[in-house]
């Protein structure tokens, strides 16, 4: 029987089960208890209280002018302390029910105060304030918990499976147990870890290793779940369970990854605690002793219990809340201008503190895409072939063909303005290559393409030899290839992958401007991996890596001191979330690294690198200048409104100042 589902939070994704909803911590819009239109007004609730309450604090205060209207500014008033006074009344009579006294009971406190003395207006700016502070907050944290919620969409939750009679059926994944054959066609994705008993295809890595070039899969051949059947069906003997499969072992590499991640900002959650504790006990202690210090009445304008609670408002951090969030947030705004979104404005003070900048190849450093560099004859001694001749047979072989390095012949055949010859007997061998009749110059010629092993059965001794060792040259200098037969004739095709744009000088920028130290972390093979290094000025670089073993090198750099990681594929998912900074190119990213990372590149534009790390820097300062001029605010309202020297209004007037300087000050993030 089916699991129920549930509509998602968008009508674009994948529903999610009783399961994920309850074990993954999904948010509450996305409960199987609501109806579809319910969970549309349910989404960032908060939030859109928050701002409800902010529009009525406004009318509020406007209304309050004309003596007319006091009884209706004081009813809307009403609706603003609901809005945004009764959560966090209740959150802080929760904490307080913890003995945990915080930043949020200081505010509450202060705001419900403010009643006392006559200042609702004042309260009310601080729980708005506080609520939206408190709101935005959310929903930066909720970003966090997709990566998991994605990584188990990835993997399909069936399987085909051969029955004892010989039939094929669809099963759960999970009720798959290891042994079982099950059945892959090709454009599929592999739903379990498992062994090929039968069958030769190509398998798409490239998110799950980084290997630019899919990957040949024969007899007694690994495949991984979550690799993509590129051409031809396979027979899989499964080897793990659901519960123990690669995509299962990464999710798990997820979370001990982003539950292993600093805490950036414990020193100031430790700070708002003592800070919230040291004034609420200072101003009961104001309250009591004033009068005795001071010899002046409890009550009263002039009271002790006055001026207490006159202190605590004014000592509320209505401008240190503010200090942080709204740096962030021009800074966020003027990123999302280049096409870099942020998730969440500490990443731009972790990446202020980074140090060593970590890169993946495939698909970040390069396009992912492979182009052709050359097309070389084998023997010089055998008859000239022109270039076009050779590309009119190659264009005719792969151009339905669906494979990387088809799309790179097709690409090189299309901007030469090449038809294709005529071919017939065509016959393609899933996972090697492709042979065909070619009718050329009035002739029927025997035309073979694709990987070296396919070719080398039908050529002569001299030419393997040949070959064999032009092969190897290839392949030290970290290119790719396919091999052309004619007739009786050898072409090698070489391919590289394209490297992005303005790559080089972004990286010779970063390099100028601080001590950075770059290297690179590949899961592709050591050829290319030194190739690409070496083109785009990385002197060190690790190949041939697994998801743990990225894991691993960027937990040791994280350790060392800040790590920057970019990458873009499911492999690179568990080191985006343990670096310190994630930065996932937004194009080709897979959802998993989207989610895990800290930073995404929308439009790929790695061109950007070096504004982020500048933007990031200026960052720093300027919420360094904001909570210099938030505590300068809160000393100089808060202190001579204790002794009386200030009456109230002005004290809240300098307080706000305090706000309003910080705000004009993180505006000028805003600038490109």
């Amino acid at each position: 029987m089916m699991e129920p589902s549930i509509t998602s939070r968008s009508s674009k994704t994948k529903p999610a089960i009783f399961e994920e909803f309850f074990g993954l911590g999904q948010e509450e819009t996305a409960s199987p208890f609501l109806t579809p239109s319910s969970r549309k007004w349910a989404a960032h609730l908060t939030l859109k209280a928050a701002l409800l309450a902010a529009l009525l604090l406004v009318c509020s205060f406007v209304l309050s002018f004309f003596s007319s209207t006091q009884a209706l500014s004081s009813l809307v008033l009403v609706f603003v302390y609901f809005l945004a006074g009764v959560p966090s009344l209740i959150e802080s009579i929760e904490d307080l029910a913890d003995f945990d006294i915080n930043i949020d009971v200081l505010m509450t406190l202060a705001a419900f105060s403010s009643v006392l003395i006559g200042s609702s207006l004042e309260g009310a700016l601080l729980l708005v304030l506080f609520s939206i502070s408190g709101s935005i907050e959310d929903m930066v944290s909720a970003k966090a918990k997709g990566s998991i919620n994605h990584l188990h969409k990835l993997s399909p939750t069936k399987a085909t499976v051969f029955s004892s009679d010989g039939h094929l059926i669809e099963r759960s994944v999970k009720d798959i147990e290891v042994g079982t054959s099950i059945l892959v066609r090709p454009g599929e994705i592999v739903p379990l870890d498992g062994k090929v008993i039968e069958g030769v295809s190509s398998v798409n890595l490239v998110h799950l290793t980084g290997e630019s070039l899919p990957v040949l899969k024969t007899i007694d051949d690994q495949v991984p779940a979550g690799a993509r059947n590129l051409d031809g069906a396979i027979t899989l003997c499964v080897t793990h369970t659901a519960a123990d499969s690669t995509l299962t072992k990464i999710i798990q590499l997820v979370t001990q990854a982003q539950e292993a991640k600093p805490k950036l900002q414990r020193w100031f959650d430790r700070f708002s605690r003592t800070y919230a504790l040291t004034i609420i006990s200072l101003s009961a202690f104001f309250a009591i002793s004033l009068h005795y210090i001071l010899s002046i009445p409890f009550l009263g304008f002039e009271g002790s219990v006055y001026r207490a609670v006159a202190f605590l408002i004014a000592a509320s951090p209505c401008a240190l809340i503010l200090a942080l969030p709204i740096a962030y947030l021009s800074a966020i705004s003027a990123c999302a201008k280049k096409g870099i979104l942020l998730k969440g404005g500490v990443v731009l003070d972790a990446l202020a503190q980074c140090s060593t900048i970590a890169f993946d190849k495939t698909g970040t450093l390069t396009t992912g895409e492979l182009t052709c560099t050359g097309i070389k004859q084998l023997s010089a001694n055998e008859a000239h072939w022109n270039e076009n001749e050779i590309l009119a047979i190659a264009y005719a072989l792969e151009k339905n063909a669906v494979h990387p390095i088809a799309k790179a012949v097709n690409s090189y055949a299309s901007k030469k303005n090449i038809t294709s010859a005529s071919l017939k007997e065509f016959k393609s061998v899933p996972g090697y290559g492709i042979q065909a009749n070619a009718l050329f110059n009035n002739k029927e010629l025997s035309v073979f393409m694709g990987h070296p092993e396919y070719i080398l059965p039908h050529v002569n001794e001299e030419q393997k030899q040949q070959l064999n060792q032009e092969l190897d040259v290839i392949r030290r200098e970290g290119k790719i290839l396919a091999v052309l037969m004619i007739d009786t004739h050898l072409f090698i095709f070489t391919f590289e992958d394209v490297l992005r744009p303005h790559l080089k000088d972004t990286l010779q920028k970063i390099k100028q401007k601080k001590q950075w130290k770059l290297l690179m972390l590949t899961g592709d093979h050591e050829n290319n991996a030194r190739r690409i290094a070496d083109e785009v000025g990385i002197s060190e670089y690790h190949a041939n890596l697994k998801p743990e073993d990225k894991l691993n090198h960027v937990s040791e750099l994280a350790q060392k001191g800040g790590l920057a990681m970019v990458g873009d594929g499911i492999n690179d998912a568990p080191a985006l979330a343990r670096a310190t900074v994630g930065i996932c190119m937004g194009k080709v990213g897979s959802g998993a690294a989207l989610d895990a990372a800290e930073v995404i590149l929308l439009h790929d534009n790695l061109e950007y690198l070096d504004w982020l790390l500048r933007k990031a820097s200026q960052t720093q300062a300027i919420v360094k200048q904001n909570l210099f001029i938030a505590i300068g605010a809160i000393l100089m309202a808060s202190i001579p409104a204790l002794g009386g020297l200030i009456p109230l209004w002005v004290a809240v007037v300098m307080h706000e100042g305090g706000t309003v300087l910080v705000g004009l000050n993180a505006l000028r993030l805003l600038k490109k």
